[in-house]
């Protein structure tokens, strides 16, 4: 008698993430060990990312350079300004998105400016820049639109503004730190008033004396719950008063974890999450409650992403969060890579559900007041939309981890693979599968057929009866599956598809198999 055929089923597949950390035998059906190109929707489904579409159409003086920042600029009557630098130029995008440089308004020679990682901050209905070792910089639209000045150069511009590397805005005044000559200094501006570095409210914080394991340096500052976060690259000071900076008051310390990357600080509103020395953290939000905990959100890759963090230069680390799309990304320029951390929900062990995108390589990015994330690249910048890199199809991936199909003492002999699927009209998908940890997969490829569409008038009585617009016959649920061979006695399967403006993500896998022999 010929042996029964069994189903091994993995619904919500890639719901945890990314594993690979752990041993793949000991890891949890929900697991990836690899996730590309994918995001975890709402519904916990492992799907495609979304892709990017070119805001402005032409470069100007932006020329074939990246950006290196982009920084919006709300004012108080709901005006929005997006700025951005590269080619060691400053610009905005005008009404009509296309790219305008901002020309130096002030009065004698142009401050020089060689590089393009400026750290931006808003106050006040005007925008600062700042750069190590360069002049800083605003743009005030009260003044003018199409030009910048040097900090030094408004009208009323009291003290020294401090040439640092590091510039928040948060309770009413500005906060500068990291100097060529200082990095234990934190100044601060007057209230609302950014061009005003001494008298008034400013004035300025040395923590030299403070850091709780020995000497370090500043490298980045936050706010959150009316604190004054100061980062250190190896410890983190917390201080309370920071709305009334003359009662500042040392609140709490960490030791031994601290921020290696300015730009990496990201405040979520309940949390703020930075890249330390060991992986992707969390500020919690129970520093209220006089601790300081801290959360090992990158805990299944952390190997990996430091491993990749040990090559890069850390100042060309980049990050955004986007309340609209719940993910937190860290750009890797030099594996252009980055690492997607979903949001939402934190697994049991208080980590974040990971996956990795390996075409997009922003140099930039940004989220804005009405939720649109902001991408960097070269010549443009680009806006997280659609399901196409600008016009080019790309490549989703997702492997289960291995797995022993219910005894693994037997051996599996496969017979099928059935994938359900949603979206994805009129691509395919590549099955691949392998056995005993062997990268030499066996693959065959599944066609998601045409999904067809009906046609609505929007009002409810249409003009001439002509339809207006399109929606979809419903959810486009579709089962793929293909004949499968070989046998082992631990199994991984892996599906593909070139991802080309429609979206798909994958609900539910099945594998037949016969049970073999056993050892």
């Amino acid at each position: 008698m010929s042996e029964a055929i069994s189903t091994y089923s993995i619904s919500a597949p890639g719901f945890y993430g990314l594993n690979t950390q752990d041993s793949p035998l000991d890891l949890n059906a929900g697991f990836a060990l690899v996730a590309n190109n994918c995001i975890i929707d709402q519904y916990g489904r492992i799907g495609s990312r979304k892709g990017w579409t070119r805001v402005n159409s032409s470069s100007g003086n932006l020329g074939a350079n990246d950006i290196g920042v982009i920084h919006e600029l709300v004012q108080t009557d709901g005006t929005t300004t997006v700025l951005f630098a590269g080619n060691n130029k400053l610009f905005k995008l005008d009404g009509s998105n296309a790219v305008s440089e901002l020309t130096y308004g002030g009065g004698g020679t142009a401050p020089t400016i060689t590089a393009s990682n400026w750290s931006c901050a808003s106050l006040n209905g005007i925008t600062y820049f700042f750069q190590e070792n360069h002049n800083p910089l605003i743009f005030d639209p009260a003044v003018s639109t199409t030009t910048y000045r040097r900090v030094s150069e408004k009208t009323g511009y009291a003290g020294t503004v401090p040439s640092g590397n590091i510039v928040i805005s948060a309770y009413g005044r500005l906060w500068v730190a990291d100097t060529t000559t200082d990095n234990t200094t934190v100044s601060f501006s007057d209230i609302l008033a950014g061009h005003i570095w001494t008298g008034g409210t400013s004035g300025t914080l040395d923590i030299n004396r403070v850091w709780p394991s020995g000497a370090d340096n500043i490298s980045g500052l936050a706010a959150h719950n009316n604190f004054l976060i100061i980062f250190g690259s190896r410890q983190i000071l917390v201080y309370s008063g920071a709305t009334t900076p003359a009662s500042i008051t040392l609140y709490d310390t960490v030791g031994g974890i601290g921020c290696i990357a300015r730009d990496s600080i990201q405040n979520t509103g309940k949390d703020v999450l930075f890249l330390s020395n060991s992986g992707v953290r969390s500020f919690a939000r129970t520093i209220v409650e006089k601790s300081a905990p801290l959360g090992d959100l990158s805990k299944n890759v952390r190997s990996d992403l430091m491993n990749i963090i040990s090559g890069e230069t850390l100042a060309n680390i980049k990050s955004v969060y986007s309340e609209k799309e719940a993910f937190y990304l860290l750009t890797l320029p030099s594996v252009k890579e980055v690492y997607c951390f979903d949001t939402r929900v934190q697994l049991q062990d208080g980590s974040f559900r990971v996956t990795t995108w390996d075409s997009i390589e922003p140099t930039a990015l940004f989220s804005r007041k009405n939720g649109d994330v902001l991408v960097g690249k070269n010549g443009y910048v680009g806006k997280y939309f659609g399901y196409q890199d600008y016009t080019s199809a790309y490549r989703m991936q997702y492997f289960t981890n291995h797995a022993d199909l219910g005894n693994q003492n037997v051996t599996s002999i496969l017979k099928r693979l059935k994938v359900i699927v949603i979206g994805g009209s009129n691509q395919f998908v590549t099955a691949k599968w392998g056995f005993d940890f062997s990268a030499n997969y066996l693959s065959a490829n599944m066609s998601i057929p045409t999904q067809g569409e009906s046609e609505y008038g929007i009002a409810e009585y249409g003009a001439n009866g002509v339809p207006v617009a399109q929606y979809a016959d419903g959810v486009a649920l579709q089962q793929l599956q293909t004949p499968a061979s070989g046998s082992g006695k631990v199994v991984q399967t892996g599906y593909e598809s070139n991802i080309n403006g429609a979206s798909m993500s994958i609900q539910k896998i099945e594998i037949q198999a016969k049970e073999g022999k056993v050892s």
